[in-house]
């Protein structure tokens, strides 16, 4: 059932898709193609490189994966319900020259395995979206996934564009949206440290909130406490200022890192001070809301 389900849903995002329409032999069964400079732009995007893998979820003529195979060396695969458009991808790969590096397999998307992945491109329902959130949500933080057209429900992205899309059969302003994320780690939590300003004894204490990548929280310090401002949290890696008063004075720290398990390691800065290291310490474990507040709301 889940597979028909999936058929039907693939289907209509494909129908429902900002594409050129390309007529195929292929029975009955029409399919779209994401325009190249939509394909183009979601690499770009996502940065990719000779270094990256890259998984599609729902396919197509393969042009995403060959694109970043030809043109950046990358390495990945596809996967696709029609069996002939998997044939299709196949065989473009191999007349691109990049049969080596880009494979695609008929496959139903929520029995594949996406945790090899460096870059998850996504061309979905809205519905389908929200079924595969929460595995995408569960890969190894600084993941890059790109959509287009479609969102996570309140999962916001790190970075949004409209962009033409000539040709589009969908709509009367021949846009697309291209929309792209990095997957969080769970930073969530009480966090200590010492360093500059602290007297013997006394240690900093961060106290994190999170809901997918955006963070709040305050710092304090010996009664001293202020909520932390430019807090950005990009896959592992944490950046936030905070501002506590000082023999009356108000001062600036800066702090900047990577976030490996309940440890943080990176740098701080004390005003104008020269950078020194710092290395907090998580005590207290919190969950991070990873999910909409509101059951069954839809992504965008």
């Amino acid at each position: 059932m889940r597979t028909l389900i999936t058929k039907w849903l693939t289907l209509a995002a494909c129908l429902m898709a900002p594409v050129w329409a390309v007529a195929q032999d292929y029975g009955d069964t029409p399919y779209v193609q994401t325009p190249q400079v939509v394909v183009d732009k979601m690499l770009e995007m996502a940065k990719v490189s000779a270094k990256d893998f890259l998984i599609d979820l729902g396919s197509g003529d393969g042009r995403l994966i060959i694109t970043a195979a030809k043109k950046y060396g990358a390495r990945g695969f596809g996967v696709d319900l029609n069996k002939s458009l998997v044939t299709l991808a196949n065989r473009n790969a191999a007349k691109a020259g990049v049969a080596n590096r880009a494979v695609f397999y008929e496959q139903d998307l929520h029995d594949t395995d996406i945790t090899k992945a460096d870059v998850l491109t996504i061309y979905l329902l809205p519905e389908v979206n929200l079924m595969v959130r929460s595995r995408i949500l569960d890969l190894k933080p600084g993941t890059r996934l790109v959509s287009h057209d479609y969102g996570f429900g309140e999962w916001p992205p790190d970075v949004e564009i409209v962009m033409d899309a000539p040709g589009k059969p969908v709509g009367r302003d021949q846009k697309s949206k291209v929309m792209f994320w990095v997957v969080p780690t769970r930073a969530a939590g009480k966090w200590v440290w010492t360093g500059p300003g602290a007297a013997a004894g006394q240690f900093y204490e961060l106290q994190l909130d999170q809901a997918f990548q955006k963070i709040t929280g305050t710092v304090g310090l010996a009664g001293r406490t202020a909520k932390i401002e430019d807090a950005v949290l990009t896959g592992e890696h944490i950046a936030f200022a905070v501002t506590l008063p000082e023999g009356g004075k108000p001062v600036r720290y800066t702090f900047s890192g990577k976030v490996i398990n309940n440890a943080i390691a990176g740098e701080m800065r004390r005003g104008n001070d020269k950078p020194e290291a710092w290395n907090a310490t998580r005590t207290e474990l919190r969950e991070a809301r990873m999910t909409d507040l509101k059951p069954g709301v839809m992504a965008r």
